[in-house]
């Protein structure tokens, strides 16, 4: 056909129970193998071990009779892999398929390895012009009649008649000038240690949190992603100069990488406050205050006069306390809270302690002698009208009760697979976390981001929440 295809090629597509490359399997697998001028079209239905929901049959038209008596993976999986062994493998948005596949034969303990080139990258190359490049929009526009859209092996079809088209359009030489930049791509990748790049390849373009661990073990960096391949490859990116980058750069050697997927933003977040509790990366500042949560209690002295007064989460319970006033990360910012309002209230800042007044008892507060206090300090007001305005005052900070009986659990859903994960809190704490019913999992934990956390979520009327 072309000097594209001088070397073994194979554009592949594969029909899915769903999108979750973790726990979704391949349905049908469809492959157009190039070997020159000779083309060759192999398809294979697969019983995925587990049902296909309806508007993936709807999608696809394979129902669960049609794979009922097609052969597992399994019993594929050695004839597959000797016909893909040594190909350049093609498809459309590869990484869905190349990974899915690496995952199925891992899974049968086979190894597979693959140059890849993505078409819809290609196209998005040849093609600058158009925004759309999914496979429904290049059929469209390059008017690819397909008879079976969404099975896997007319799809497959429908990328070597792009691929034809695009020769014939463009010019043999521009498609593998294009071709042969992506396959070089990315990169980032390049300099990476074999062990690393296998294991940032193998993270998926779904959700989640992942940790980057130095060569002693110790976690360097947690992040949380939309997109986790895309957001962990921007770490390791060439700093161009003037380029502006979200990422974090990690200037010591990255060893490893662990992630996982989540099923929401909430999720997300919370797995990501977890990891940076428990093994405190040394580029998450945010990672060294946490557990270090304070609020102000009112305490009531001698002379009548309420104070409040910064305790910690370390000395009593949060969660069993009423009239606690305020989530601080420490006691110096409660303090500084306190300064504020005392000062926007004209309350006295000597009674209250944040003030130090070191003459005699009864000298006036420095508030006082620019008319921001009302004279308790000096006798001018009484304790009864000083608690009061205090106590109003504070209200706007008093710690939000707990609105429940008892615990709670906010639950995601996978769509596709009908997984449901409950995130369990009882009184403003996590207790951990369960998928299906199962034991929890997750180390029970009271803390401000916590706290926030919850309370956001609780104010969304979409959330869906599980009395226990």
């Amino acid at each position: 056909m072309n000097t594209l295809f001088a070397q073994p090629c194979a554009i592949i597509d594969l029909e899915t129970t769903g999108g979750n490359i973790a726990r979704d399997r391949i349905t049908e697998v469809g492959v157009v193998l190039i070997d020159g001028e000779r083309v060759e079209r192999l398809s294979w239905l697969v019983n995925p071990g587990q049902p296909i929901p309806p508007f993936i049959e709807n999608m696809t038209g394979i129902s669960n009779e049609m794979v009922a008596g097609a052969p597992p993976f399994a019993e594929l999986a050695d004839e597959l892999l000797a016909t893909l062994r040594g190909r350049l493998l093609l498809a459309h948005n590869a990484r869905f398929d190349y990974g899915f596949l690496r995952n199925e034969f891992r899974r049968h303990g086979l190894r597979f390895q693959a140059r890849v080139l993505c078409t819809v990258k290609l196209s998005r190359r040849l093609y600058p012009q158009h925004f759309k490049h999914s496979l429904d929009s290049l059929i469209a526009r390059h008017g690819i009649e397909m008879p079976e859209r969404h099975r896997a092996l007319a799809d497959a079809e429908a990328v070597h008649r792009f691929l034809q088209i695009a020769i014939a359009e463009l010019g043999r030489d521009k498609v593998e000038h294009e071709a042969a930049q992506l396959l070089s791509q990315p990169a980032e990748l390049s300099s990476l240690p074999a062990e690393l790049q296998q294991q940032v390849e193998d993270m998926p373009d779904s959700a989640g949190v992942y940790a980057m661990f130095g060569e002693d073990g110790r976690a360097l960096y947690i992040g949380r992603a939309t997109n986790l391949y895309r957001k962990a490859l921007g770490h390791f990116a060439e700093r161009k100069p003037g380029h502006k980058s979200h990422e974090v750069r990690i200037d010591e050697p990255v060893a490893r990488v662990e992630w996982r997927e989540s099923l929401s933003e909430f999720g997300a977040r919370l797995l990501e406050l977890q990891w940076l509790g428990r093994l405190q990366p040394v580029h998450n500042p945010r990672a060294r205050m946490m557990g270090e949560v304070c609020t102000l209690q009112l305490q009531v002295g001698d002379d009548a006069f309420a104070r409040p007064v910064p305790v910690s989460a370390r000395d009593i319970d949060f969660t069993r306390t009423a009239d606690l006033y305020g989530l601080f990360r420490h006691a110096r910012e409660a303090r500084k809270a306190l300064a504020q309002i005392a000062l926007a209230q004209g309350l006295c800042q000597s009674v209250l302690g944040v003030e130090q007044v070191t003459s005699r008892k009864g000298a006036p507060c420095a508030a006082y002698r620019i008319r921001r206090c009302r004279g308790a300090c000096v006798g001018d007001e009484g304790a009864d009208s000083h608690n009061a305005r205090l106590l109003a005052a504070l209200q706007r900070l008093k710690v939000k009760p707990w609105p429940f009986e008892g615990a709670v659990a906010v639950a995601e859903r996978d769509e596709v697979c009908g997984d449901v994960v409950e995130h369990l809190f009882d009184r403003w704490c996590y207790l951990g976390s369960r998928r299906n019913g199962g034991a929890l999992e997750g180390e029970p934990a009271f803390d401000l981001d916590y706290y926030k956390l919850l309370e956001s979520e609780l104010r969304k009327p979409d959330r869906e929440l599980v009395t226990l």
